[in-house]
């Protein structure tokens, strides 16, 4: 059953693997090109420059190529969920193949269970190797960073990808095996995976672990650094406010220092007609105004220190519900499929 299952699959299996090799050769291109380049900014902070400044620098050159190959990376699990996932039962169903292996003393559920084990484990290696080379590339730039929880980045890290290949590929499997039509299966899976892969960063994570409080007093400062203020409500927020050494998952809107809310009014007050003070910054008299109201935030944050168990979690999330969904497909494939 396994060498079957190997010949039906090394036509998809060769085309995975080409792709595969083209991105490591890129990755390994670029992972030296990093290197060097932090190698050369730190010769700046050798020769007593500002190393703080070529740090930050440095980290602005490889960004957004990182934010780009890292989203990229997330593409991985849908195209094996797709191309390898959906047609692996389905096609199968669909053209009656699968009774000439059941008619060969094959059990259903081993016949399953084979054929979803091997391209599943094929799918976490192609998985695998692609996060360790792209860690392996990233790698001075996280460091200097520090932004490794980020949302795109810590699912194209370590451990994650490899539980969402797995995942991936079982639920196009168990999709395939319900509607019995190749392109319809191919079709939902593509939806169900990204939908799965834009609730659990968004819904799950942020909630593996009970996070840590903090009362953040918003000076005019503190309301600069932040990325934007106000929403499309109206109401008193603070956008994209960080905290050292932590992946910040909920803030409250401002409150005064009695606890409350602050008032629609003041806030509107302060960002549409400040007090001219020329202010300098982001926000210029707008944050000079609200800084003055003494106000703070309410941030639940998870500190960096946890993102191993948030990787561990998340892999383990993802394989347990592959495991769940192979066990369903044990019942479907013993009641509903003939």
């Amino acid at each position: 059953m396994i060498w079957l299952t190997l010949r039906q699959f090394r036509t998809p299996a060769l085309a995975g693997g080409v792709l595969l090799a083209v991105a490591l050769a890129y990755l390994l291109h670029l992972g030296t090109d990093i290197r060097d380049a932090y190698d050369a900014y730190r010769g700046r902070c050798d020769a007593g420059g500002d190393c703080a400044a070529a740090m930050r620098q440095f980290h602005g050159d490889y960004t957004n190529l990182l934010l780009y190959l890292a989203g990229a990376s997330g593409l991985v699990p849908v195209l094996v969920g797709v191309f390898w996932g959906a047609p692996l039962v389905a096609r199968e169903l669909e053209t009656g193949t699968h009774r000439l292996v059941w008619n060969q003393s094959v059990g259903r559920r081993r016949w399953l269970t084979v054929k979803v084990l091997v391209v599943a484990t094929a799918a976490m290696a192609v998985a695998g190797l692609l996060s360790l080379a792209l860690t392996w590339a990233a790698g001075p730039v996280d460091r200097v960073g520090a932004d490794r929880f980020e949302l795109v980045p810590f699912g194209a890290r370590n451990l994650a990808p490899v539980g969402y290949a797995a995942f991936a590929v079982v639920l196009g499997a168990v999709v395939g095996m319900l509607l019995r039509r190749t392109l319809a299966a191919m079709a939902v899976t593509l939806l169900a995976v990204v939908l799965v892969q834009f609730a659990v960063p968004n819904l799950v994570r942020p909630h593996y672990l009970p996070g840590e409080h903090l009362r953040m007093p918003m000076t005019a400062e503190a309301i600069n650094a932040a990325r934007g203020l106000g929403s499309i409500t109206g109401a008193a927020v603070v956008k994209g406010v960080t905290v050292d050494g932590a992946w910040v998952t909920d803030a409250s809107v401002l409150r005064t220092a009695d606890g409350e809310p602050l008032s629609r009014a003041e806030f509107d007050r302060c960002f549409t007609d400040p007090a001219p003070a020329g202010a300098t910054g982001t926000f210029g008299d707008t944050a000079a105004c609200l800084g003055a109201l003494d106000l703070h935030l309410d941030v639940e944050y998870q500190p960096t220190d946890r993102y191993w168990t948030f990787q561990w979690l998340e892999l383990a999330l993802y394989l347990g519900a592959g495991a769940l969904l192979l066990l369903c497909g044990w019942w479907v494939v013993r009641r509903r499929v003939g």
